[in-house]
């Protein structure tokens, strides 16, 4: 269990802090990068959590697997183990127990926590998206609003109150306006609607037009004074986030199951049928992969360890893109879940069952280990042929 463990926890947190670290470049932009919105990154990380969960657990216990038992193989210590009289199939009855208990929590979190998380995390983005950018405003950094772009010098976020604003707007072929002012407050409105901009002592410069490069004619302005100027902002309305529940990606299990005969409004029958296989299909073949990985990871001393590894990769790889694919064609009614999902699922198993069988439990050679090793010394003879002959592996 600890040979097994520790790589898998160790897969685990590396993958989810890659992917964790991927989305978090996008969500810095989508809330525009700076120190006060950190707080609104963060929790839009952790709604991605449980999505990136169920994907990274299964592939970490797959990973952890192949590398714990590759490391008791080429230590000679399940040589020792099977010398003594246990064999393959009682070293690995812990880990088909480790297999079903992720296998259960990975159907928890993609049959409950997933879709909470998503829908919560939707619900950010919407109040993102839909929230002035003032509210994420720092001091002394140009910022970005649609065709706003403004700084301020000085922001108080417990009163909403600033000092000397900078606000320019580009209206394309209708002009432009500039306005400056000494300081100024953001009202929020009583019904919750739009908030109000209200500046005082400032002054506009406003263009009709935009500037012609080609023209002859400078562009005019209009420059006016004003002590107080209010302007409504954002396009924050009356209307809150809609309700859980308007495509299946937001529906737990349980809900998946009623969905069937009365699918959410934006989604079908097919759309529902295919969510719930796959996520059935994928907490089942966590089942599988304890079976798929120990003949992998076993093998004589001699044997290309580091290809069989990839090998075995490269299949949990093509495998989750299988059912990712067939999950695409049950949503479009091209096929089945049961043909796209649910066969391909069997095969795995098939395989899985009869190499697991052929190592654990008989003495024949197994063909697919002997396969995967003779490929491999072909193609580490190539590369010590290509070193030998480009001279890399001569000292001087």
């Amino acid at each position: 269990m600890r040979q097994v463990s520790l790589p898998l926890a160790g897969a685990l947190i590396i993958g989810l802090l890659m992917l964790l670290a991927d989305r978090m470049v996008r969500l810095l932009d989508t809330t525009l990068g700076k120190k006060n919105s950190f707080s609104v990154v963060f929790e839009m990380l952790a709604y991605l959590v449980p999505h990136y969960l169920g994907t990274a657990l299964p592939a970490a216990l797959f990973l952890g697997l192949l590398l714990g038992f590759g490391k008791m193989s080429a230590n000679s210590e399940t040589d020792a183990f099977m010398a003594s009289g246990i064999g393959l199939n009682r070293m690995a009855r812990p880990v088909i127990l480790m297999g079903v208990a992720i296998s259960l929590i990975s159907l928890v979190i993609m049959g409950w926590l997933q879709p909470y998380a998503r829908y919560a995390y939707r619900s950010v983005v919407f109040d993102v998206q839909n929230v002035e950018v003032f509210y994420l405003a720092e001091e002394g950094v140009f910022m970005q609003a649609g065709d706003r772009t403004f700084i301020i010098d000085k922001l108080n976020r417990a009163t909403n109150a600033f000092e000397h604003v900078f606000i320019y707007e580009n209206k394309d072929d209708k002009g432009s306006d500039t306005v400056t002012a000494s300081r100024g407050r953001l009202l929020e409105s009583p019904a919750g609607q739009r908030p109000t901009l209200h500046l005082e002592d400032g002054h506009r410069l406003t263009f009709k037009a935009a500037p012609d490069v080609n023209s002859a004619d400078p562009a005019i302005g209009e420059a006016t004074e004003f002590a107080l100027a209010d302007t409504p902002l954002g396009r924050i309305s009356k209307d809150i986030f809609r309700p859980r529940g308007e495509d299946e990606r937001e529906l737990t299990l349980p809900e998946l199951f009623a969905a069937l005969d009365n699918p959410p409004p934006k989604s079908s029958h097919d759309d529902v049928s295919s969510e719930l296989s796959e996520r059935l299909v994928t907490a089942a073949s966590i089942l599988i992969l304890p079976y798929l990985a120990i003949p992998f990871a076993v093998g004589s001393r001699r044997s290309a360890r580091g290809f069989r590894t990839g090998v075995a990769l490269v299949l949990i790889v093509v495998y989750n893109e299988i059912i990712h694919q067939g999950a695409s064609l049950s949503n479009h009614g091209v096929a089945s879940p049961f043909l796209t999902m649910w066969l391909p699922c069997l095969l795995l198993a098939l395989f899985a069952a009869w190499r697991y069988i052929g190592t654990c439990f008989t003495l024949r050679n197994d063909p697919v280990g002997g396969l995967i090793d003779r490929v491999g010394d072909f193609f580490g003879g190539l590369r010590h042929s290509v070193v030998r002959r480009l001279g890399w592996g001569t000292t001087s």
